[in-house]
């Protein structure tokens, strides 16, 4: 069976993007994150967070932090998240998961047996759409967060208003392709 998914940035994406998360009580769904995700979910998308975390790297905060924020927002969506994961490294340690670099999608298709060609990355920055690009999925830009910025100049191959609008799309482009 071919296992589809939805790589999603978080900061920006799903969440607010508060610039370096280092407070539990800062974690704010965007509008319709959790509307867009379930209907994901429900159509058979496995959902799967890739985010940059350089702030464990700059020692702003811990691996730990990260993963009971991860632990949170997967309970604020109703637990729907199927794998978290993270870069902690900052851009000058030139690593291979950091975005948009493919390390965290190339373990991810090999932990879940995704099928790249039936999945999608979505994110806020140009570095999720070069993320995508990289890896081979389509990506596509969501206006939360910094994509009003680049939604003029961006590489992506569709750019939506939020979460909600991008997941009416594909499951509408899965139904009739």
């Amino acid at each position: 069976m071919e296992v589809r998914a939805v790589f999603l940035d978080r900061d920006g994406t799903i969440i607010e993007d508060v610039n370096y998360l280092n407070k539990i009580e800062d974690i704010k769904l965007l509008p319709y994150a959790k509307e867009g995700l379930t209907l994901l979910k429900n159509n058979g998308f496995k959902l799967v967070v890739v985010t940059n975390q350089s702030g464990i790297g700059r020692g702003y905060f811990s691996e730990e932090f990260v993963n009971k924020s991860h632990t949170i927002i997967d309970s604020m969506l109703g637990n729907i998240i199927d794998k978290f994961y993270f870069c902690p490294h900052t851009p000058y340690d030139n690593c291979l998961c950091r975005k948009p670099k493919t390390g965290m999608i190339d373990e991810a298709v090999k932990d879940l047996k995704i099928d790249i060609t039936k999945s999608f990355v979505i994110g806020d920055k140009e570095s999720d759409i070069e993320l995508g690009l990289n890896a081979g999925i389509t990506p596509i830009l969501v206006e939360t967060g910094y994509g009003k910025d680049v939604k003029n100049k961006t590489k992506a191959a569709k750019v939506f208003n939020n979460l909600y609008e991008v997941a009416k799309w594909i499951c509408r482009k899965d139904f009739t392709e």
